[in-house]
């Protein structure tokens, strides 16, 4: 499963940038080119905030791991342990770093849309 979603995302995003890329090198005038750009610039910009916000919520549910781990060790298996077992915890661990690697590889294609967008903008 963890794979198919990387793969899935990969393909998402080269799919985007793919389109972007061929829609960028096939209009003629500098004007449309350069609306274009500008448009998948904001898109870009909103996608950066969204995966930076991200980031924030993944740190936070890494503190709240280590604090319910903490305190599971200095209940022990009582009623707490039952509710908090170690097996819930190491799946939230996976999920958040599984959801960290999508989030880097979000940033990496927007940031090559991002430079694409902005040698086109460059160039005449």
């Amino acid at each position: 499963m963890n794979f198919a979603g990387l793969a899935y995302r990969f393909i998402s995003n080269f799919v985007f940038l793919a389109a972007v890329f061929l829609s960028l090198n096939y209009i003629e005038k500098y004007q449309n080119r350069a609306v274009l750009a500008l448009v998948v610039l904001i898109y870009a910009g909103m996608r950066a905030v969204t995966v930076v916000r991200t980031f924030h919520f993944f740190g936070r549910i890494e503190k709240m791991e280590t604090d319910v781990r903490r305190l599971a060790g200095m209940l022990g298996e009582g009623p707490v342990g039952q509710v908090v077992s170690k097996q819930v915890v190491a799946d939230v661990g996976s999920l958040r770093k599984d959801g960290e690697k999508k989030s880097y590889m979000d940033l990496f294609f927007l940031a090559a849309a991002v430079i694409l967008c902005v040698s086109k903008l460059i160039s005449n």
